[in-house]
C-alpha cells in the first residue's frame, strides 16, 4: 500500500487532518469551509493518498451532498440535543457503561501524559472523539512520530472505528455524512495496513438503539 514510511506519514498526515476536521468542526466554521470547497470538485479524489475504486463515486456524492440540510445534519449527528444517532467518542463503545469519559478515556489521556501528547482541544472536552483522534493522528505524522502513532492507532482509535463508521452510514440520514464515514473507513483500512504493531481487540458494550443516553 505505502512504499516507505515517509509516504505512510504523509498520507496520515493529509487525510487525517481532512477528515478529522469534518467530523470535529461544522460546515459553516472556518475549519471546514476551504474543505467544502475542495470537495465540491470531484477531482480531489486524483490526489487523496489512497488509490481505491471507490473514490470516485464517494467524491461526487460528497460533492453532491453539500445542500442546505449540511448544517442541520452535522448537528444532528454530533451535537444534539437529541440522542446521538452514532456516537463518535471511544468511551460509549468500550466503556461497560457506555458513558463519556469512561475508562477508556482515562486510559488515553495517561498515554498522551507519559509521551508529553497535548489534544489542543477546549478545556473539558474528551480527547476521544473521531475528530479530534484523526486530528491527533496527523499531528503525530507531521512530526515524524511513527511509534506514538502507530500506539495510537492500535491502541486507541482502530479498536472502535470501524463499529462507529459503520452505524454512522447506517444511520446518518444524509448523503454527505454517508459518504464521509465510507470513505473514513477506506482510509483506516490503508492506516492499518502501515502499523508496525497489531491491533488490540476491545469489547464494544455500546448497543445501538433507537434512543441511546450518553451519560
Amino acid at each position: 500500500m505505502f512504499v516507505d514510511k515517509q509516504q505512510y506519514l504523509a498520507a496520515v498526515a493529509i487525510s487525517g487532518r481532512v477528515l478529522g476536521a469534518l467530523f470535529y468542526h461544522a460546515p459553516d466554521s472556518e475549519q471546514v469551509a476551504p474543505l467544502l470547497r475542495m470537495l465540491s470538485e470531484p477531482a480531489w479524489s486524483q490526489t487523496w493518498p489512497l488509490a481505491h475504486p471507490q473514490l470516485m463515486p464517494l467524491s461526487v456524492k460528497l460533492a453532491q451532498g453539500q445542500d442546505r440540510q449540511l448544517m442541520a445534519a452535522w448537528q444532528r449527528l454530533f451535537i444534539g440535543p437529541d440522542a446521538l444517532p452514532a456516537p463518535p467518542w471511544g468511551s460509549v463503545w468500550l466503556d461497560r457503561e457506555s458513558v463519556l469519559f469512561g475508562d477508556s478515556l482515562l486510559q488515553l489521556r495517561k498515554w498522551m501524559k507519559q509521551h508529553g501528547i497535548h489534544s489542543g482541544l477546549r478545556p473539558g472536552e474528551p480527547e476521544d472523539h473521531i475528530g479530534a483522534l484523526l486530528m491527533l493522528a496527523a499531528w503525530l505524522a507531521e512530526n515524524g512520530q511513527q511509534q506514538r502513532l502507530d500506539e495510537l492507532l492500535a491502541w486507541h482509535l482502530l479498536p472502535w472505528a470501524d463499529a462507529f463508521l459503520q452505524l454512522l452510514i447506517a444511520r446518518a440520514g444524509h448523503p454527505f455524512y454517508q459518504a464521509l464515514g465510507q470513505l473514513t473507513q477506506l482510509t483506516l483500512a490503508a492506516w492499518r495496513a502501515g502499523t508496525r504493531i497489531p491491533v488490540v481487540h476491545k469489547t464494544l458494550y455500546f448497543q445501538p438503539r433507537d434512543a441511546v443516553p450518553l451519560a
